[in-house]
């Protein structure tokens, strides 16, 4: 079948195995973050809300220490979940990010927003379509909630570590997941992604929905790469109940292919 075919039939092949294996480029993506914190302090500033940062399969908090660390000197209110080691399980986990998040939103007194890795990015999504009262917005990074939800290198160990398989996941909230959300939602997805195949991160594009791409990241480094951050920055900073559509500019104007 030509992957034409496959595409139309809703079948994605998972990255490639020299994708997958680029993904130790994560680590330079690291370096280039660090050196560019100068540049990052002068991304847009937040106005003291809390961010509620969910890590990837299998990561923790220490995963995300850098993207909350870099958020809180930009004035947001960055938090980790607090939940360990994430080993899967949407519906394993779901009464217990919804506690998370109205224990963080009455400690606010107001709306958070919430930023998810990979699989956080699902949690998110998640939790924007059942707390829209209590989520101000989302942004997901390289997070597979879309299409062929078999289109990446991980899926049968999520299988045996969460215990849920996605073939069993319920129909309705597979296509609740893909569809609008009612909070203000942003995917920031690359092509070169080695874990997840990059259209199973696509948002449908609408008023308050849209994708960011960025150039040459590899999904171990989403939550380090310096044009990520800025971008994830710049849609947290907007205030509660607005949306604009990202602006290509800035110093990583060249990351954001049009």
């Amino acid at each position: 079948m030509a992957q034409g075919d496959e595409q139309a039939a809703g079948r994605l092949k998972p990255p490639s195995r020299l994708l997958l294996l680029a993904e130790c480029r994560a680590l330079g993506e690291l370096a280039l973050g660090i050196a560019s914190l100068p540049t990052l302090a002068m991304a847009p500033k937040g106005d003291g809300h809390t961010v509620l940062v969910l890590p990837g399969f299998l990561t923790s908090d220490k995963s995300t220490e850098f993207l909350r660390g870099m958020l809180r000197q930009l004035g947001f209110n960055a938090v980790g979940w607090d939940l360990g080691r994430n080993l899967g399980g949407l519906y394993a986990m779901r009464a217990r990010l919804r506690d998370k998040v109205a224990a963080l939103r009455q400690a606010a007194g107001g709306r958070i927003s919430l930023v998810g890795w990979s699989l956080g990015g699902v949690y998110a999504r998640d939790l924007a379509l059942s707390l829209p009262d209590m989520v101000r917005g989302i942004v997901t990074l390289g997070s597979p909630f879309s299409g062929d939800l078999r289109a990446n290198n991980v899926g049968r160990l999520y299988d045996v570590v969460s215990g849920e398989s996605v073939d069993d996941a319920r129909q309705e909230d597979v296509m609740a997941l893909a569809g609008d959300l009612p909070v203000p939602a942003t995917s920031i997805y690359s092509r070169s992604d080695g874990i997840v195949h990059w259209r199973t991160s696509l948002v449908r594009q609408a008023e308050r929905a849209e994708n960011i791409e960025v150039f040459g990241a590899s999904h171990l480094g989403l939550g380090v790469n310096p044009a990520v951050l800025w971008a994830v920055a710049d849609r947290l900073a907007q205030p509660d109940g607005v949306f604009a559509p990202f602006q290509r500019g800035g110093p990583f104007a060249l990351a954001y292919p049009q």
